[in-house]
This record gives C-alpha cells, structure tokens and sequence, in this order.
C-alpha cells in the first residue's frame, strides 16, 4: 500500500494553527471516556504500589542503621544495580525511589504507549478515523487529543506518588513523582512517532515496546558496572534520566530537562510527520506476504501475526533470567537478619533454604508475567474480530475453530516456551540444580493457562467484556508482587491462581492444585469455544 500522499493532498506542515487542532477538545473527552476504566485503574495502582512502598521498607528497616547496611549491600552488588539501580540515599523516601522508581517508569511507559497508539493508530486502523475526519476535526487533532489523554494519565500518578510520599519529603516525592510521569510522556511522544510511521497497531505497539526494553536494557548494562549511575550508557536512556534525577537524594531537578526536551522534540517530529499523510496510510508500507505455501492454514497464519511478539517475549524472559539466576546466589545477603524481608520473601516462595525460597518466588513472578502474554495472544482473536479481518477468513472454508485453534496453539505453547526460557537463563547464572530450576519454572504453567483460559471464555462468550482478561491477569501480578510485602492475608493471596501452586524448588511437590488448575482451564476453554461457535462476529 502507499505509505505517503501526494503533495496537493498533504496540508502545510506547521504545528501550529486552529484548523488543524479543530475538534481536539471532542477527541479527548471521547478518550477519556473510552478509557474512564483502564487509566484510573492504571494510575492508581501504579501509584498505591510506590506509596504503599515507604510503609514496607521503614517495617523492614525501621532504624537509620538498618537502611544505611542494605543501601551499602545494594550497592556493592551489580545484578541488584542492574535491575533496580544504584541506592543514592539511606532514607525511607530514597530506597522507596531505588525500590519502585526504575519499574514505576517502565511501567508508566507502558501505559502512555498503549494511550496513544490505542487513540491514533488504532483507530486509523478499524477506520473509526476516517469517519471522524469527515467531520470539523482538524488533521492533528486526533494525535493531540491522544497525547493529552497521556499527559492526564501521567499527570495523575505525578500527583498521586507526589501526594503520596510527602511526608518523606515534599521536595523528593516531586522529584520523584515528576521523573516517573515525564518518563512517560517520553515514550507517549515515542509512540505518538511510530503510529505515523506503521500501518499497524500491534506493530506501533511492538516497536516503541521494543525500545522501551532496549532503554531498560542500557541503563541496567550501565548500572551493572557504574555504582554512581554516571555510566555513558545510562545516560543514554530515558529510564536512566529517571533514575539519575536522584529523588530524596539531592533531587538534581535539571536532569528533568533531559526528558522535558525529549517530549518537545518527539512531539514536534510527531506533529511533521501527521501531516505528511493520509488516513490510514503510513511511512513505512506493510510487506505483502504469499497468498499460499506457508500460510495456506489458519495456523500458519496465525504463526505469522504473532511469531515476532513471541520473539520478543522470550529474549526478554532468556535475558531476565540471566539476571535473577545471578542474583540467587546473593539472598541470602540480600535479605540478612532481617525476619521480615525473610517472612516476605517465604510468603513468596515457601519456607524452605533461602536461595530455594528466592527461586521459588522470582520463577513465581515470571509465571504471572507469562500469563500477561497468554492473555494478550489470545486476545489476538478479539482484535483480529474487531478489525474485521476475520470476516473474510471465516468466509472461506476455514471453520472458528480452525481459526481460532491456530492462536490458543500459540498462546498456551508459548506460554511453555516463555517458561522454560526463564528457567533455563537462570540455571545458566545460578549454575546448579538443573532439575530443581526447571520444574519451578514448568509447575507455574497451569496458573497461567488458567488465565489465557478465562480470556478465551470471555471472548468466545461475552466478546464485549474480553478486555476484563487484562484487568484479572493483572489483579493477579499486583497480588503476587505487593501482596506478601502488605502481609496481605492469605485469603486475598489465594484470589491469584499462583497462590495455589506449590512452591518449588525446595518444597514437595503438590499434585492436586496442579491438576485442578488444568482441568479448570481446560473447561474454560471448551466453554469458550462453544460460545465463540454459537455466536455472531462482532465488529467493535
């Protein structure tokens, strides 16, 4: 397809102008209302899991002794840099900024990116755009409306993480709440660039998803071998701009520029590039691909659409791995005389040896973010359905099952691919027990098909309620990370299916709540499919 238009049809290219912002005010209140659900949810469990930070560490660490020792261990040890970054100060406010302040940025990364390509790309792809722009809405109105959906968004977890920790110091919580939120806007304006450059969501999606890891990626290789944080290498990541605005540690307020510019600059390319095209079109054309050979069954069309996601995936899984496997060696370290990291990390991982009770809840942890994906390649078929490329398909001899045989097949195999990729990179770095490591790995799976399961239920049979998925899968990755550091009880921690599982290696090995959780998301799916057979397509 053609990826640009020709020059009479393109308008001036300024940013500027009250024709081309016209309607920006409708666009956003109807993304606000789109997402009245998704960026509440968002921003206040972002923000409850930093806040709710400074409780646990000053019950950890309750004297100044104890947290100028761990600031020291944390320190001295380059995989815990490489991961959560150098400590800079020895206060509650500033191991609650080393603690969550890395993820807190990733993760309102995450969020801003899906923003802004769900209200640009997305909807130039499902051709709801192209019905807008019939009307009075100017031609960078729908980008504008999509980046202050994002700024709301990361505006409110600023508030919330700044309101939040002001009593550890008004002047870092700003630090920090701002650095978190400008990170955001950061890979909003990203993502706001790419959606002009790909014809597709989900490749929009992947790409600024694929810097944001290689972001991570430099400032945890520059980390690893700078204790200051003054590596060449974090500099050179937006999350390590986030990191070195050192919140509750000096607030160096002018590192805040850094991504400040990097906002103007992304959005004023963003803004070029938006009226360079036509609806729908984009800079870099889709590759047609063979109409027979390889992608002759609806699995193998299937392959295709989500064989690069599950690339992706698994070199992230293959690299975290080696970065927990190296850090198994040091829990003990880690966690000291301290009885209370001990309790959290046995509510995690069981009370077994410490180095089997740290495997057991990092391997933990990987199973509930594998289940993210389980979730997200199922529902594949709903916006395959919603995009209506599915109609054409299954007017063709190929059956909904076929159809949809050919993503479940991905969802829950490369579930187990995801699994024993983590569990192999952390054999490689913690270098013993094979046997041990992969079973701990493997006996996660079962909860994570549980929740593919419930996705293909929701989307076989209540299509409109499918993005609920998401809600559970991650209503079961916050109760599996801040639920043992809240002492939550036990009740609460049993809502997530990986509460149920035992916790290997170290612990007997329990068949019974394996075999449930299996048969449960065998029947879930069944169910699902049985809707999806009965139903009719839906096209929103």
């Amino acid at each position: 397809m053609s990826a640009t238009v020709t020059k009479a049809a393109a308008p001036p290219t300024t940013a500027g102008g009250p024709r081309h912002l016209a309607g920006t005010g409708a666009l956003l209140r109807l993304a606000l209302r789109r997402d009245r659900v998704m960026l509440p949810v968002w921003v206040l469990v972002l923000g409850v899991v930093v806040v709710s930070g400074a409780g646990s560490i000053d019950a950890l660490y309750p004297t100044a002794a104890d947290r100028a020792q761990v600031a020291t261990t944390m320190t001295a040890n380059s995989s815990l840099r490489s991961l959560y970054g150098p400590v800079y100060g020895d206060t509650v406010g500033a191991l609650v900024a080393w603690r969550f302040g890395v993820f807190a940025s990733v993760l309102a990364a995450v969020m801003s990116l899906v923003v802004v390509v769900r209200h640009t790309r997305e909807e130039e792809e499902t051709g709801r755009q192209e019905m807008l722009s019939a009307a009075m809405v100017g031609r960078r109105a729908p980008l504008t409306a999509a980046l202050l959906a994002a700024l709301v968004a990361n505006t409110a977890l600023a508030l919330v993480i700044t309101a939040g920790l002001a009593a550890q110091g008004a002047g870092g919580a700003l630090a920090l709440g701002l650095a978190i939120g400008l990170t955001g806007m950061v890979f909003a304006t990203m993502a706001a660039i790419v959606a002009q450059l790909t014809e597709s969501a989900r490749l929009a999606k992947g790409l600024t998803a694929g810097v944001l890891g290689a972001a991570f990626v430099l400032r945890a290789a520059g980390d690893a071998g700078d204790a200051e944080g003054g590596s060449l290498l974090t500099w050179l990541s937006p999350v390590g701009w986030a990191e070195n605005v050192r919140a509750f540690a000096g607030d160096r307020w002018w590192v805040l520029l850094l991504s400040a510019a990097a906002v103007l600059v992304q959005g004023f390319l963003a803004y070029e590039l938006t009226g360079r095209r036509d609806v729908g079109m984009s800079f870099l054309p889709a590759r047609p691909g063979p109409a027979e050979g390889r992608l002759a069954s609806a699995g193998a069309l299937a392959w295709r659409l989500q064989r690069g996601g599950l690339a992706g995936w698994t070199a992230g899984f293959l690299v975290a791995g080696l970065v927990f496997g190296g850090m198994v060696e040091g829990a003990a370290d880690l966690v000291g005389d301290n009885e209370q990291a001990r309790q959290i990390f046995q509510r995690m991982g069981g009370a077994q040896a410490i180095s089997d009770t740290f495997l057991a809840a990092l391997l933990g942890l990987f199973g509930m973010v594998a289940s993210l994906y389980a979730v997200g390649s199922v529902l594949r078929l709903h916006g395959e359905e919603t995009s209506q490329r599915a109609e054409p398909l299954l007017a063709s001899p190929v059956g909904r099952l076929r159809w949809a045989a050919g993503h479940l097949v991905i969802a829950f195999a490369g579930s187990v691919l995801l699994m024993l990729t983590a569990g192999a990179g952390m054999y490689l770095s913690y270098g013993r027990d094979f046997g041990g490591v992969m079973g701990a790995a493997a006996v996660q799976l079962p909860g994570v098909w549980l929740l593919g399961a419930l996705a293909v239920l929701l989307h076989g049979a209540f299509p409109k309620a499918a993005v609920a998925a998401w809600g559970v899968a991650g209503l079961s990755v916050a109760i599996g990370w801040i639920g043992p550091a809240l002492d939550l009880p036990q009740a609460v921690l049993n809502l997530s299916p990986f509460g149920h599982l035992p916790k290997l290696p170290g612990a007997d090995m329990a068949w019974q709540p394996v075999l449930v959780l299996v048969a449960g998301a065998a029947v879930l799916v069944a169910a699902g499919l049985a809707g999806l057979r009965r139903r009719d397509l839906v096209t929103s």
